[in-house]
């Protein structure tokens, strides 16, 4: 075990193995090209559709049931099926990507939406405020903090997953981890398990300081 540790810190560290096409600079690059492209077409998808049904009210079913949707969705069984009916391209791994990362922006937004106390939305109304400027001056602006926090877990969770572009043939960090497998090269599959945990980690604790530093003034 000690062994299998020290071949992998000398894995991370080498030199070489942060160079060229496959190194890890270039893997990092496309593994955060990826998960960042999949989670804003998530955004533009999920923030609308929880805004919507947040403020109408209409649809509460579709964003609670989202949630659990979310969690079934066999990530891997959607990439081979997209795979199998367009063919070799980055489609497949998107489609799944954006599936995984549109629940938590819904449930998250929708979620912001309704903590919204009806009696503020009650007196924006009584002030004269038409429904899309209740919605875009008050509701949305209280409800940012729970909408960060669908963004900031559907990222990270597609950062965790992007791994599957390398199922296809693409690269990411996920490379380093199939083709580990494919060579048993064991300290290749861990060493790409561990950038993804750290990449992961790194994001997660970024983006929960920016969170709370945006909203320090809010009350609890």
């Amino acid at each position: 075990m000690y062994e299998l540790f020290k071949n992998l810190g000398a894995w991370l560290v080498g030199s070489e193995q942060w160079t060229g096409p496959d190194g890890i600079a270039h893997r990092l690059a496309e593994h955060l090209q990826y998960s960042l492209l999949a989670t804003l077409i998530a955004a533009a998808i999920g923030l609308p559709l929880g805004l919507l049904i947040g403020h109408t009210g209409k649809g509460a079913f579709v964003a609670i049931n989202l949630a659990s949707f979310g969690r079934a969705l066999p990530t891997v069984g959607l990439v081979v099926l997209v795979f199998l009916a367009g063919g070799l391209s980055m489609l497949p791994v998107y489609v799944a990507l954006v599936a995984l990362a549109v629940p938590a922006i819904v449930t998250n937004t929708y979620a912001g939406m309704t903590a919204v106390d009806p009696d503020v939305k009650d007196a924006a109304r009584g002030q004269g405020m038409r429904g899309h400027q209740v919605l875009l001056q008050v509701e949305l602006p209280l409800a940012l903090p729970l909408i960060m926090t669908g963004l900031r877990l559907a990222l990270i969770q597609v950062v965790a997953t992007a791994t599957i572009a390398a199922y296809v043939s693409f690269g990411g960090l996920g490379r380093y981890v199939f083709d580990g497998l494919a060579q048993r090269d064991l300290v290749q599959v861990l060493g790409g398990a561990v950038l993804v945990a750290v990449v992961a980690v790194i994001l997660d604790l970024a983006l929960s300081g920016l969170q709370r530093f945006l909203f320090r003034h809010r009350t609890a």
